[in-house]
């Protein structure tokens, strides 16, 4: 910092450490703030709550990240962005600095997903030095305590619109004395289901929608009669399948628009113009309509099946064809009382957050 010019302050935040260390960061001329939540994102959100400069970088306190690079990243947010990432993989990673499944597998998959999922310009989503404004720390409205902030952080930037920059870094092994915290496989599963759980299309809306193509190709294939490839006959069990994943595509997708609507309304999403589109069109009362039409085609199918079976005497029935009525009126059956039920529910949401939609 005196090389570069910069003037700032040294901050450690101190999670609960028992080893001294906060005495000798005193010595040194830092200034520990103590955090009482435990986890990585809460470390940086004290630290970061009690920083008094308009730049933020943070950074790994274990000696693996080189802190005289600091001048690189206050000269990109000087230059106008709000989020500065280092990336190791561009800057160097020297041996034994991260195991081979994080440098190999974890990390680069991981990152893959988040530009894919969100289209954030970034090649190293888990970098341990990072920098960004004060404004858009605060913009970002940050949650999450444990690792996957690190993640969050990149998901929200993007959703913010941030202007986010990059660049090399490099990683040595760290100065511990203890093993890390850091969890392979508990805190790879956090990062992915936060990557899953702000991305509602590809944790419900594209399964959906697959699951339910798949079904009703099935089912326009089967319904009329059993089909044959080869030697091996698809006949009513097949479409038993076929018909239920229409029905758990159907709730996939339903489930997507809900968690999109409440995402928005609770900020932890961004303004969808589509959600607003459906939101101000469709009521209760057309979700209504539309669930008492499948109600009324499970009933046709129903009563078809009665006088099938009516024409037989009441007598014993082809297995085969009674399915081929009773089974897709009871998916319609299904499908009404699910909408009913999604519609009821979206009205409740509407109630308290149609305001912020």
């Amino acid at each position: 910092m005196q090389r570069a010019g910069i003037r700032g302050e040294v901050v450690i935040a101190d999670n609960g450490s028992t080893d001294g260390s906060q005495d000798l960061a005193v010595a040194a001329g830092a200034r520990v703030v103590q955090v009482a939540e435990r986890g990585y994102g809460a470390a940086i959100r004290g630290g970061t709550a009690a920083a008094q400069g308009k730049f933020v970088i943070v950074a790994d306190a274990d000696d693996s990240y080189d802190l005289s690079q600091v001048d690189v990243f206050v000269e990109r947010l000087a230059a106008g962005a709000d989020l500065v990432m280092g990336n190791r993989f561009r800057g160097g990673i020297r041996d034994g600095a991260m195991p081979f499944l994080h440098r190999y597998l974890g990390n680069p998959v991981l990152s893959f997903l988040g530009r894919f999922f969100y289209r954030i310009p970034c090649g190293d989503f888990h970098c341990g030095i990072r920098a960004f404004t004060k404004p858009a720390f605060e913009l970002m409205d940050l949650r999450t305590s444990g690792m996957e902030f690190a993640s969050e952080m990149l998901v929200k930037a993007s959703f913010r619109k941030l202007r986010i920059d990059e660049v090399p870094t490099t990683l040595s092994p760290d100065g511990r004395t203890r093993a890390p915290h850091l969890r392979t496989w508990r805190d790879g599963w956090r990062h992915l289901r936060f990557l899953l759980l702000y991305s509602p299309r590809w944790l419900f809306l594209y399964p959906g929608l697959a699951l339910m193509t798949i079904g009703a190709i099935l089912t326009m294939w089967l319904l009329p009669a059993e089909r044959h490839i080869g030697h091996i006959r698809f006949d009513v069990d097949t479409l038993l399948y076929s018909l239920t994943f229409i029905l758990l595509g159907f709730y996939s997708t339903m489930f997507s628009l809900l968690t999109k609507y409440y995402g928005i309304s609770e900020g932890l999403l961004p303004p969808d113009p589509r959600i607003s589109w459906i939101t101000r069109r469709l009521k209760l009362e057309h979700g209504i309509a539309l669930a008492l039409s499948f109600v009324a085609l499970g009933l046709i199918g129903s009563f078809s099946a009665v006088h099938f079976w009516h024409a037989t005497g009441f007598g014993a029935l082809d297995a085969s064809r009674m399915i081929r009525l009773v089974a897709p009126s009871v998916l319609a059956f299904s499908l009404g009382g699910s909408i009913l039920l999604g519609s009821f529910f979206a009205a409740v949401l509407q109630i308290k957050h149609s305001d912020k939609i």
